[in-house]
């Protein structure tokens, strides 16, 4: 792979000195805006270390229903917020995750912030409540026309600019905590294979372990700085496997051990930069390929050990197929008993409340431990809640707009041809979904350049014969294009679009780096 300009030269020592999630030094932080403080100082002075003792008298308060319930972070299915919000009362929750089924079709920004304050308002007098999002950017983006529409991690890395990634993220981060939520599930910490990484892919900063840490260490911090607790996943990493755990159990054919200076490095780094909590994935490991990481207590042991973490640890979905379904909450008192702080997602919330109450009762799980783990929970809760409610007062000076623009222009990547297109005044597109072509149309029409019949073809499908071919996803899947230029942008979102536009009139010299190599990646030009 081309050497990658701009990228902290510190990185590979940096991750490789992981510190507890509650202590050490961040990441070197940026000044683009004026509300951007150190993540040391934010750490310090909001950060969960700082709330252990409120939240172990919070804790300690806690019957054993209550305690139970505030280690889930549950789901619903349906549009119907009253349901959400009964299952927070009913079982008295640390929280729940928002889906694209719980809102309308196109939400607004208003209907968003109205399931997240009635699910707020279940909450109990002591223990704020957790409302999760899985808003990663790109294709994984639950919350559709409701949030600012950023693209995947790999845009951000293409891109190839540490202080641009972080002031993203944190713009993202401040974004989903005006609309009422804590906890974003981001960002993705597994290191890509590339093409036959049938799950992970452009979710992934990329195939270079050490530039995927310096990127997830800087969106880390960039979270943190927005107000919403992130979480890197998913450990140990699922990029190399090429099985989906929504549907099977991966099997990782290297230990934890040995991944060590590879695909834990990113995770390493995440907590360097004091991420408060990492998914453990749904991995079989060798010795143990049929138990997923997430029912695994080594995995969880090494988690804690190889990372020195003392955050907070959750599992990936506990309704995901590489977990079996058929358990009535039994999966979820396996994940504690294992080493979880709290269960995602389990298929039935109120069963799972119930089983670990059960298991309490029987002694199979211990009262003080899981009161250990509601307190890293509470602490993660009360800091969270602390940064929100001073928000605003650092005189941030980040236009989203702006940021959204930067990152789509400087990501935008040539895969064959010129860094700087020739220029053209008009264009026709084919190929591609009818969405994709109406927004390239807009945003072209938006650039000066005419759209017909005529004029320079484009391609937004690699099947379509045209002069230029536009990516909308993964760079690999332009490879076959028989476009002479081609470039990707990595998603299809309205900025992407507009950052293609300019190029092809040609009053935007396309910068972007690939960040994963694949058959073919090496006829890409160096524009960096």
């Amino acid at each position: 792979m081309r050497p990658r300009l701009g990228i902290i030269a510190a990185t590979a020592a940096l991750a490789l000195t992981g510190c507890s999630g509650g202590s050490g030094d961040p990441q070197p932080e940026t000044t683009r805006g004026a509300g951007t403080a150190s993540a040391s100082a934010q750490k310090a002075e909001s950060g969960p270390d700082g709330f252990a003792d409120e939240a172990k008298d919070i804790v300690d308060s806690f019957s054993d229903d209550e305690l139970a319930g505030s280690l889930i972070i549950g789901t619903w299915s349906g549009a119907d917020t009253q349901t959400g919000v009964n299952l927070v009362e009913d079982n008295h929750l640390g929280g729940v995750i928002v889906m694209a089924d719980n809102l309308p079709e196109n939400p607004t920004p208003d209907e968003v912030e109205g399931v997240t304050k009635a699910i707020d308002g279940a909450r109990s007098e002591r223990q704020p409540v957790s409302i999760g999002v899985d808003q990663e950017g790109g294709p994984v983006s639950r919350l559709s026309t409701a949030a600012l529409p950023f693209p995947p991690l790999m845009a951000l890395s293409a891109a190839h600019d540490p202080e641009l990634t972080q002031v993203a993220t944190k713009v993202q981060g401040q974004n989903l905590a005006e609309l009422g939520f804590t906890i974003d599930f981001a960002p993705v910490a597994d290191v890509t294979t590339g093409e036959k990484d049938v799950t992970i892919n452009v979710r992934s900063a990329g195939d270079d372990h050490q530039e995927a840490a310096e990127v997830v260490a800087q969106a880390a911090t960039g979270y943190q700085l927005g107000g919403v607790a992130g979480s890197a996943k998913h450990f140990p990493g699922h990029g190399r496997l090429h099985d989906d755990s929504h549907t099977t159990l991966p099997v990782s054919q290297k230990s934890i051990r040995e991944l060590e200076d590879t695909d834990l490095l990113p995770f390493k780094s995440a907590v360097q930069a004091g991420i408060p909590m990492v998914m453990m994935g749904h991995i079989g490991l060798p010795e143990a390929e049929t138990t997923p990481a997430t029912l695994n207590g080594k995995a969880y042991e090494a988690l804690r050990d190889t990372l020195d973490f003392d955050g907070v640890i959750i599992t990936d979905a506990l309704n995901m197929e590489a977990v079996d379904q058929s358990q009535d909450g039994g999966e979820t008192v396996k994940a504690l008993a294992a080493g979880a702080d709290l269960a995602l997602m389990p298929p039935d919330s109120a069963a799972a409340q119930r089983a670990v109450v059960a298991a309490m009762d029987s002694g199979e799980l211990e009262r003080p431990d899981l009161e250990e783990k509601a307190q890293r929970v509470v602490a993660m809760q009360l800091a969270t809640a602390q940064k929100q409610k001073t928000m605003g007062s650092a005189g941030d000076s980040e236009d989203p707009q702006e940021v959204l623009t930067d990152v789509a222009e400087k990501s935008l990547t040539v895969l064959k041809g010129q860094c700087s297109y020739k220029g053209t005044d008009s264009i026709s597109i084919v190929g591609g979904s009818e969405k994709e072509k109406s927004e390239l149309t807009k945003a072209a029409k938006d650039a000066g350049l005419e759209v017909g019949s005529g004029g320079t073809s484009v391609s937004l499908s690699p099947d379509t014969s045209a002069e230029v071919a536009v990516g909308t996803a993964a760079p690999w899947t332009m490879r076959d294009t028989p476009a002479k230029a081609a470039v990707t942008a990595y998603d299809s979102n309205p900025d992407a679009l507009k950052a293609v536009a300019k190029w092809l009139k040609g009053d935007l010299s396309a910068s972007g780096d690939l960040p994963v190599e694949y058959d073919g990646s090496d006829k890409a030009p160096d524009c960096s």
